[in-house]
């Protein structure tokens, strides 16, 4: 490929870049529901229970059932699971499916609803059994499939309250349970599926979120991962190059040796090796793993790692400010360069300059046991309701970034300079707002993640502005000394 083609193919080049994270108000919701598979299970154990306690109940306690009735309604629900083990054997029923979750649990509200009619209705005890189904729904369906499962037991709840046939009972004894009896048991009922379904809703959602954070953070551990197998894959290259660039040497010094010192065959051999030996050089250099004798990839002074961490977010109408502090006499600690420490607590310092006014203080000070990191603003501090949820994921009111207004401008001019006198498709218009990265809430809880997983504590609080507008914000990072300085 000429270098004019690759010059006229931007839509490749940036099909390379991956796409921008949907917001969460995007993302899908349990909408996966249940397999298949996994319905047919829980109908067939529902079948054997309700075929077990109509024997009982008719061989044992010699109850007066209607026994054909129960015997149909079974017969239905066990009609609909052989039709579901026929579906069973096409591969795309085997995965889940919400729609198809949804149907099959209204039919088991209608099949245990018919049931309970034909069986004392409100005054049967097993209609409990009803919570069970909306229960499912809560924890696998999106909001409105639940709620319309949830209005199908109010309907069943409320038929059942106004007919059903009477209660079996033992011969010779009348069981005539009051009207306000069979008002309460559904009360009851109703109650107990809004409240179970609700708290189930709760909770799946609170794991849902937890897990696709948790994996938000690990794929940023796998790009870490990814840029050190980079330079695995460069030091592979340049031992496997190494060879046929030393037998390049070697013909050089042959056509060097064989050649008149002053003609143009010796003066090409002379560039050869002269750019054979920078490419060694530079086949040297490559074949060095970071992490391996070089100081900077292993230890690192405290102040420098602090510089690095601040380094990206300089030059934007910002004060950064960088100190460490140690007891008279105690040298600066040198720590371990950890990709963990490096990414949280930019993230803390990106957070920190995004809600500044104009400052923001990244504070150390270390001691003989702790070595402690502040990260301090001068912006609003945290608001009373953020503050006891932070570190939880999806957990943000972040503003409109200084950096990203900055990046925005610049590339607002470049754009007017590449095409002055016309507007540019898709050029941001005068102070453009662009929505700050992280604006999903995950940026504190994926920093939170790294920092403790290298030993670190993580508190929030207020800042040192005192109350009032700009009271500022501090985020403190606490390790113990020997968890993070490196070992000599």
């Amino acid at each position: 490929m000429s270098q004019s083609e690759v010059l006229h193919r931007p839509s490749d080049a940036v099909s390379q870049f991956p796409p921008p994270a949907p917001s969460w108000s995007n993302l899908p919701r349990r909408s996966r529901g249940l397999s298949l598979r996994t319905l047919i299970i829980i109908r067939w154990l529902a079948i054997v229970g309700q075929t077990g306690t109509l024997i009982l109940l008719d061989t044992l306690f010699h109850f007066p059932l209607p026994r054909w009735q129960c015997l149909l309604v079974i017969l239905a629900s066990v009609i609909v699971n052989l039709l579901a083990m026929g579906r069973l054997q096409r591969v795309d029923s085997r995965l889940p499916d919400g729609r198809q979750t949804g149907i099959h649990l209204g039919f088991d509200i209608l099949q245990l609803s018919a049931l309970l009619a034909f069986t004392g209705g409100l005054e049967n005890p097993f209609c409990l059994l009803l919570v069970a189904p909306v229960t499912v729904a809560a924890a696998s369906l999106p909001g409105r499939q639940a709620l319309v499962l949830g209005l199908m037991v109010l309907a069943s709840t409320t038929a059942l309250f106004y007919w059903s046939m009477p209660l079996p009972w033992q011969h010779g004894a009348d069981i005539d349970l009051p009207v306000l009896y069979k008002f309460g048991v559904g009360l009851a009922l109703i109650t107990g599926v809004i409240f179970t379904a609700a708290y189930t809703w709760r909770v799946a959602a609170d794991a849902e979120k937890l897990e696709l954070a948790l994996a938000t953070t690990q794929d940023v551990l796998q790009r870490e991962q990814r840029l050190a197998a980079l330079g695995g894959l460069a030091a592979a290259a340049a031992h496997e190059l190494g060879t046929p660039l030393a037998t390049i040497q070697v013909v050089a010094k042959e056509l060097l040796r064989a050649s008149p010192a002053d003609g143009p065959i010796a003066e090409d051999a002379r560039l050869v090796l002269q750019q054979a030996e920078r490419c060694r050089e530079i086949l040297k250099r490559l074949s060095q793993r970071p992490e391996d004798g070089d100081e900077l990839y292993t230890a690192v002074g405290l102040k420098a790692l602090l510089n690095e961490v601040v380094d990206p977010h300089l030059g934007f109408d910002l004060d950064i400010e960088v100190s460490v502090n140690t007891p008279q006499g105690m040298a600066e600690p040198r720590v371990k360069r950890l990709a963990e420490v490096v990414h949280g607590l930019s993230a803390l310092v990106e957070n920190a300059a995004d809600f500044a006014a104009a400052s923001v203080r990244v504070r150390a000070t270390a001691d003989a046991d702790w070595i402690t990191v502040d990260v301090l603003d001068d912006g609003p501090g945290f608001a009373p309701e953020i503050l006891p949820r932070l570190g939880e994921p999806y957990v943000t009111s972040r503003p409109l970034g200084k950096s990203r207004q900055a990046l925005s401008t610049q590339i607002a001019a470049a754009a007017a300079a590449a095409a002055p006198g016309r507007r540019v498709k898709g050029t941001p218009d005068p102070e453009p707002e662009i929505p700050s990265q992280g604006g999903m809430g995950l940026g504190f809880f994926i920093a939170r993640t790294l920092l403790e997983r290298t030993g670190g504590k993580v508190i929030v609080g207020h800042g040192e502005g005192g109350p009032g507008a700009n009271r500022g914000a501090r985020v403190t990072v606490r390790w113990a000394r020997q968890a993070l300085e490196m070992a000599n």
